[in-house]
């Protein structure tokens, strides 16, 4: 299906929209920008960027694992409170975190510090993500939000970035960044987590719980044994789906491309003497993505979504092995040119995992699904950076050329494993392969 501009406005402009939104946009702008605001503190009060990075990995190993215990946590009892009750507990730890950091503790006070800090983290992105379902009808403006989802998203993790540096380096304490991304996301997710919207949809969860049916309504003995599906869904959650599985493995295929480009493009430029380059470069190719994102959403090609994963970021790892190749020519504008022309397919690839989360995770776990997803392209983009720095370092800009042939190799996957979302389009939203509705887990 496509989305016209029409549907984006009418998506935006839903009634009950505007305030969750909003709320979100403050919520979820510190999403790439905590982490590295914790780096640069930490690296501006102890002046070593290896103690720095330890502490600020922490934080990132925290969010991944609290994003996915969260996400099932909020499926099972609504957004609403577990939000407000993470806020709380994020500022305390937070709080540690200042203190730890400004009386100079080791790093075996801060990374524990941190580590928790990440795990009790709003996971916002999820929860914003599903209120789609609430406030639009399935078909091309539920479409419309997932891209605008999408896109906000990207947009976050390029300016989130961008904004920690500058406060950083403008402003006399290094704590700057981290304080405004704190207070960010605090802010808005409080503000997310007291809308109507949100209220309401916490409000429905607990009734479909409460209305499932009262305990002792049926023997024991007349229920069946749950099938093996049911059991390792009640263990492993929406990952017991093998389509969602599909999905998260195309995040990750994208996060490791796009880990390496962030690397590479900053080493490229550097070696051509106009290091600011790199910077411009990459929010360009941000506003390119964007803009491509929305023309893509109108005529999305291919049409059939478990085509779009290979086909996508095949032809994404693609661009990026050439823009490897051209790296060490020297030209900026060369660099420019197939730069953007891959960044034209970011955004339909981080829409079609929206999309691929509401194929093949039932409704009732779409919060822990869409964390799943922005779990593994941070968890890419962690090894994209790191493989593509030391690459760099050993062989030049040419070294990023790891991204795309990582990139490639997720391209042959997603082409073997294809037939999984497949599949669920052809079941029944609620349900999983041998596994009833309402019994895949939280």
């Amino acid at each position: 299906m496509a989305a016209s501009l029409g549907d984006y406005r009418a998506a935006l402009s839903s009634p009950g929209a505007a305030a969750p939104v909003l709320a979100s946009v403050l919520g979820r702008l510190p999403i790439a920008m905590f982490s590295l605001s914790v780096l640069l503190y930490v690296r501006g009060v102890s002046g070593s960027y290896a103690f720095a990075g330890a502490v600020s990995a922490g934080t990132l190993v925290g969010i991944g694992v609290g994003m996915i215990v969260q996400g099932r946590l909020l499926d099972r009892v609504g957004p609403s409170r577990p939000l407000l009750l993470f806020s709380a507990a994020y500022l305390v730890m937070v709080a540690a975190l200042f203190a730890g950091i400004e009386l100079g503790a080791g790093l075996a006070v801060l990374v524990p510090v941190a580590l928790v800090t990440g795990l009790v983290t709003p996971a916002i992105e999820g929860s914003s993500r599903a209120l789609w379902t609430d406030l639009v009808p399935s078909g091309p403006r539920r479409e419309a939000a997932y891209t605008y989802e999408s896109i906000s998203l990207e947009v976050f993790f390029i300016l989130g970035p961008a904004l920690a540096a500058v406060l950083v380096m403008t402003t006399p304490w290094p704590g700057t960044a981290l304080a405004v991304a704190v207070t960010a996301e605090v802010t808005g997710t409080v503000w997310f987590a007291l809308t109507r919207a949100t209220r309401r949809r916490t409000a429905r969860i607990r009734a479909t719980r409460a209305g499932s049916g009262p305990i002792g309504a049926v023997r024991t003995a007349d229920v069946p044994a749950p099938s093996v599906a049911a059991r390792l869904s009640g263990v492993f959650g929406v990952m017991a789906r093998p389509g969602m599985r599909t999905v998260a493995l195309a995040s990750l295929g994208f996060g490791l491309t796009v880990g390496s480009v962030e690397v590479g493009v900053l080493a490229a430029t550097a070696a051509a003497g106009a290091p600011a380059a790199g910077g411009v470069l990459l929010s360009a190719w941000s506003v390119v993505s964007v803009l491509a994102g929305v023309a893509y959403g109108m005529r999305p090609w291919p049409r059939e979504l478990h085509l779009r994963f290979p086909v996508l970021l095949g032809g994404f790892s693609v661009l990026v092995v050439v823009l490897a190749l051209v790296a060490p020519s020297g030209s900026i504008l060369l660099l420019a040119l197939v730069m953007f022309a891959a960044g034209a397919l970011i955004t339909p690839q981080t829409t079609a995992h929206s999309l691929g989360v509401e194929l093949a995770a039932p409704g009732e776990s779409a919060t822990e699904a869409f964390n799943w997803v922005v779990t593994a392209v941070v968890i890419g983009v962690s090894i994209g950076q790191s493989l593509a720095g030391v690459a760099v370092d050993a062989f030049g800009p040419v070294g990023f050329l790891t991204g795309g042939v990582l990139g490639l190799v997720v391209t042959g996957l997603l082409w073997v494993l294809r037939g999984t979302l497949a599949a669920d389009a052809r079941v029944p939203a609620g349900t999983a392969a041998g596994v009833p509705a309402g019994a895949d887990g939280p």
